[in-house]
């Protein structure tokens, strides 16, 4: 279905790009930082869950809807901001010095694994520009001459989402092993909790304001 050429430029093309330190990765490594390695592998999960949506609706050219309601894509850009702010004064306010799973059995406000899945979902998701990312970027993979545009589209898609997941997922373990670690320091804990709260806040005001 795809130009076996194409496929292994696109392949190298992906992991180099997935390597790139970028808002999915940054998101992923604070919430590993907040909650341990179980709860930044759901993030990449969550995140991955999120970009294979995105891929599957640039794949049946849902993009243009974008492009012939420019509101929508305001609207939804703008949600996303709020929804990582949200995260940020979280992250500020919290005061635990527990990792995800013991979090979880205190009732701490610290993410666990199914929320840090809905919220690494739910932050991709309300990101618009990740549609038009794989609009631009998939389809310089895509042999016309094998025909079968969108099923190329989509295999390309979820490759990257593959390979994107295995990245974050390793980053997210690595960070939440050390932060598991570090958080047996209360005040380690509270710089964790206060470098995620930035993390957040910087993705909100680059959604916000970023015009590419």
């Amino acid at each position: 279905m795809v130009d076996t050429s194409l496929y292994a430029a696109f392949l190298v093309a992906a992991f180099v790009l997935c390597l790139t330190p970028g808002p999915d990765m940054m998101f992923v490594v604070a919430m590993g930082g907040r909650g341990g390695p179980t709860t930044g592998m759901m993030a990449a999960l969550g995140v991955a869950f999120g970009a294979l949506a995105h891929a599957v609706a640039a794949a049946l050219g849902l993009s243009a809807l974008f492009t012939s309601l420019p509101t929508l894509y305001h609207v939804l850009r703008w949600i996303g901001a709020a929804y990582l702010l949200y995260l940020a004064v979280k992250a500020f306010r919290d005061r635990s010095s527990l990792g995800g799973d013991e979090a979880a059995a205190t009732g701490s406000p610290v993410p666990g694994r199914v929320r840090a899945f809905r919220q690494g979902a739910v932050t991709n998701l309300l990101n618009p520009k990740v549609i038009f990312f794989n609009v631009a970027f998939l389809p310089q993979f895509v042999n016309p001459a094998l025909g079968h545009a969108v099923g190329q589209l989509l295999v390309l898609g979820l490759t990257l989402v593959l390979v994107g997941l295995v990245v974050d997922a390793s980053i997210g373990l690595i960070s939440g092993r050390l932060s598991s670690l570090l958080r047996r320091s209360r005040r380690v804990a509270r710089g964790l909790n206060v470098f995620s709260g930035t993390v957040f806040a910087g993705l909100a005001t680059r959604l916000a304001v970023g015009s590419d």
